[in-house]
């Protein structure tokens, strides 16, 4: 049974699918890179439309294994799957938000957003090359900042995670030695380091670890009080992780043009564009195995997607722009049956 008029009705009135407070949850599990809005969002969806919508932040590793052995009605990954693999596992994805990544430092009397690195002292931190906080080439850009003169800990995450892809994506691009070395991937070889389990893990390893570094999704350094550093961006300027640098990357984003919607957004050009950003994917199958639990899923995402900026923008999230969410819902309607 095709959804194509179901999910027009869905679309125009989302109201209409409120089922019983007992009724089967509909349930997700993937990337911890958009876990705090997600949960946001499913608990204002709880209250408005008693339906409950329950999502495992597990990271986008796990998040793919667990929608293709169809343990979960949805998938959460922030690494775009190319349409080709797309195509072979029956699925479409669809961004749902779009977000920065930060470095963020434990270091004495660094207050947030004091510290400059460049692309390149931040790759070669994480290759173990800088091995000091006072290291002359971090110095040269932090003129006048207390620079102590201890060992870096770099601290990464341990599992297979969106997150990563996207951070070891930049430091590709922008460190020949990344690239040659631990490259791109939701798990790399690191060089050095500790590893901690999701953002969480890692913002938390961080804090209770001094002159360390990490990396983590934006909502995760601010919610935890974490220093965090300006990044050098593709333009040569500093720029502060905020909802300006955020949203000045994403603008550069052509969706129409992206196969299976598939989009990297690291390294964007412009001044003002944070240098790490991600878009944050759902991944469903097209055959839906249980139509009420579809449309079910369906609404709630249509219902974030009309409904849950000002909770991602709270948050420092870049919600999708009205014309992308247009552009998921005629995919739906078109694709999902």
């Amino acid at each position: 049974m095709r959804l194509k008029g179901m999910m027009s009705a869905a679309i125009g009135a989302v109201s209409i699918l409120v089922l019983s407070q007992g009724a089967q949850a509909v349930n997700g599990a993937g990337a911890s890179f958009p876990a705090p809005c997600y949960q946001k969002w499913m608990a204002e969806y709880a209250k408005l439309k008693k339906e409950k919508i329950n999502y495992q932040s597990v990271g986008s590793g796990a998040g793919i294994a667990q929608i293709r052995a169809k343990t979960v009605n949805f998938g959460a990954s922030d690494e775009p799957l190319k349409a080709d693999v797309l195509d072979k596992d029956g699925m479409i994805q669809f961004p749902m938000l779009m977000g920065g990544i930060v470095p963020i430092v434990n270091i004495p009397g660094v207050k947030p957003g004091q510290m400059k690195l460049t692309s390149d002292v931040l790759a070669d931190i994480f290759l173990g090359k800088i091995k000091s906080w006072s290291d002359a080439r971090i110095a040269a850009v932090n003129e006048g900042l207390a620079l102590p003169d201890e060992e870096i800990t770099v601290v990464h995450r341990a599992d297979g995670s969106g997150t990563t892809w996207n951070f070891t994506n930049y430091l590709s691009k922008i460190s020949k030695d990344w690239e040659a070395g631990p490259g791109c991937g939701k798990t790399v070889a690191w060089p050095t380091g500790l590893g901690g389990a999701q953002n969480a893990g890692v913002a938390q390893l961080v804090k209770k670890t001094k002159f360390s570094i990490g990396y983590v999704e934006s909502a995760y350094a601010f919610e935890n009080n974490l220093s965090y550093t300006q990044l050098q961006n593709a333009a040569g300027k500093f720029v502060q992780p905020n909802t300006k640098s955020f949203q000045a990357a994403a603008a550069n984003a052509d969706w129409k043009n992206a196969p299976g919607l598939y989009m990297v957004l690291t390294n964007q050009p412009g001044d003002e564009s944070w240098p790490i950003m991600a878009a944050t994917y759902i991944l469903i199958y097209k055959n839906q195995p249980n139509a009420e639990d579809a449309k079910k899923m369906l609404a709630f995402f249509d219902w974030a997607y009309s409904n849950g900026g000002p909770i991602a923008e709270k948050l420092k999230y870049v919600p999708m722009p009205e014309n992308v969410a247009n552009m998921v819902r005629e995919i739906w309607k078109n694709s999902v049956k």
